[in-house]
């Protein structure tokens, strides 16, 4: 068994101090931040949605709401590209609100522009729940790669494991949560008032939700950086060789 492979304990990490602490606060918040936009990446995901019910409040237009919203997200990816940001969120947003506005523009039921994004909500609470039963939070298959750790959290790292499956659980709850208000309004309440309801619970849910991730893994032991793990492989490799080549060139001189 390698270094790589090696498994290990809750017991086996050191005790921290206050600084080492305070520093991996800071390194989880910016890789949160980093994995889901940070304030930016929020504001964009509620503007083309307040954008829609705002307008349709006043003129109950479906057309001119969805186009709006639309044009919204799309300006949103155009200044991400102009600075050269990530445009991964505003991407994602682009294609939430087109699924939306075709929807509802088929069906010409104006609250079916909120349908495919309660119903990828839904999907996504049942997501994070059914992966942590199966072993593989869905909170660890995001957030391993941002930690340069992968999947090491799975064998070798039980406590940030653990740790992965309580924020998992609070993501799957917080969403199902959120789909038990917005679905009965679906059936029952109109278009505006739909609207507003979902509008307000864009952002609470989310940051409660990754509060509880941060303090979960603050409170876990470090990521494991494989791929500086790697390095060090690679860089160990070319020296045994390196060592095993100097007998044989000193060998070749003698001759």
């Amino acid at each position: 068994m390698t270094s790589l492979d090696k498994p290990t304990s809750d017991t086996d990490q050191p005790h921290r101090t206050d600084q080492q602490t305070a520093e991996a606060k800071a390194v989880t918040e910016a890789a949160l931040f980093d994995a889901f936009g940070g304030v930016r990446g929020m504001v964009e995901t509620v503007l083309p949605g307040l954008l829609f019910v705002t307008i349709f409040t006043i003129n109950k237009s479906l057309h001119v709401s969805a186009i709006a919203a639309l044009a919204m997200s799309l300006v949103l990816v155009v200044v991400r590209l102009i600075r050269r940001d990530t445009v991964k969120h505003a991407f994602s947003g682009v294609f939430g609100v087109a699924f939306g506005v075709v929807f509802a523009k088929m069906t010409g039921n104006a609250k079916d522009f909120y349908l495919p994004g309660m119903l990828y909500t839904l999907g996504l609470a049942l997501a994070y729940l059914v992966t942590t039963l199966a072993g593989v939070p869905l909170i660890g298959l995001i957030l391993g790669p941002v930690f340069k750790e992968n999947l090491s959290w799975r064998t070798r790292n039980p406590g940030r494991k653990k740790a992965y499956a309580k924020a998992s659980y609070a993501w799957g709850l917080i969403l199902l949560a959120k789909c038990a208000i917005l679905f009965p309004l679906y059936w029952w309440a109109d278009t505006t008032q739909l609207g507003w309801v979902l509008v307000a619970l864009k952002i609470p849910p989310f940051l409660l939700a990754v509060y509880l991730t941060w303090v979960f893994l603050t409170k876990a032991p470090p990521p494991i950086d494989v791929f500086a793990e790697m390095e060090a492989e690679e860089e160990a490799e070319k020296a045994r060789k390196a060592a095993a080549a100097a007998p044989a060139e000193a060998r070749g001189y003698e001759g």
